[in-house]
């Protein structure tokens, strides 16, 4: 048994264990998973993602908050911008406050004023012809978000460093989006393939993927996504992303 083929059953029999319907419930997914309406669920998807670090309870706990803020309604509640009627100082999860979220949502309207999804977005913009995907959007998405806020940037939404960034939170969000196994991600977008996706880099997927040897590097940035990456494409070309859940899985065990 090669060493790759080792690998690849050590992470197939984790990612089966934790990739399956019963995750959801604990984990930030379920918030898009509400909802049945494509900009709901990217609404919901971006901003669940943009607050998803931290402990988990906490992260889900305000999660619900944020969507009761916007009366479960989160693409109605962009498109009649009464996002603008929240403080600036109200604390949504750890450094993302009001400000925050009217910064992001002022963008995100003016971008659905134009487009009946944010997957006709990507797909505009030709983000799938990009050999990095998801930085290719986050670029056009800190353009148009910046836009619309008379120029200024904020990084509490998305990174604004986008050339040496992981992305970790959008590549989470893309993969809720994008990967289509109908067990817990929910695969609504056809922009892109699950095998453009990159792996969504935090602490316990860096970790186990030091442990493994899928790379030696010790910084979260996009060039150590890119070595992990380019490794579980070897194991699993159509769908590399697929091993986030053995990663995951293994770094919280």
């Amino acid at each position: 048994m090669t060493d790759l083929q080792s690998l690849k059953e050590t992470l197939d029999a984790a990612a089966q264990r934790i990739n399956v319907p019963e995750f959801i419930h604990n984990d930030p997914v379920q918030f898009p998973h509400r909802f049945s309406s494509l900009r709901d669920i990217e609404v919901t998807s971006l901003l669940v993602s943009a607050i998803a670090w931290g402990n988990r309870k906490m992260i889900c706990n305000n999660c619900r908050r944020l969507l009761e803020l916007m009366e479960n309604q989160p693409a109605r509640y962009v498109a009649e911008g009464a996002f603008e009627d929240v403080p600036d100082e109200l604390n949504i999860h750890r450094t993302f406050f009001g400000r925050n979220l009217k910064h992001a949502l002022r963008g995100l309207r003016a971008i659905y004023r134009h487009y009946a999804s944010l997957d006709e977005y990507a797909t505009h913009h030709r983000v799938a012809e990009q050999a990095m995907p998801a930085w290719a959007l986050v670029d056009h998405l800190n353009n148009d978000i910046a836009a619309a806020n008379d120029g200024t940037t904020d990084s509490r939404f998305l990174p604004v460093n986008v050339q040496h960034s992981a992305l970790k939170r959008i590549n989470m969000a893309l993969r809720w989006l994008v990967r289509d196994d109908g067990i817990v991600d929910l695969g609504v977008w056809r922009s892109l393939r699950p095998s453009q996706l990159f792996i969504p880099l935090d602490v316990h997927v860096g970790d186990t993927a030091r442990r493994l040897g899928l790379t030696q590097r010790h910084t979260a940035d996009v060039r150590t996504v890119i070595e992990i990456t380019d490794v579980l494409r070897t194991l699993r070309p159509d769908d590399p992303v697929y091993y986030d859940y053995a990663l995951f899985g293994l770094g919280v065990e």
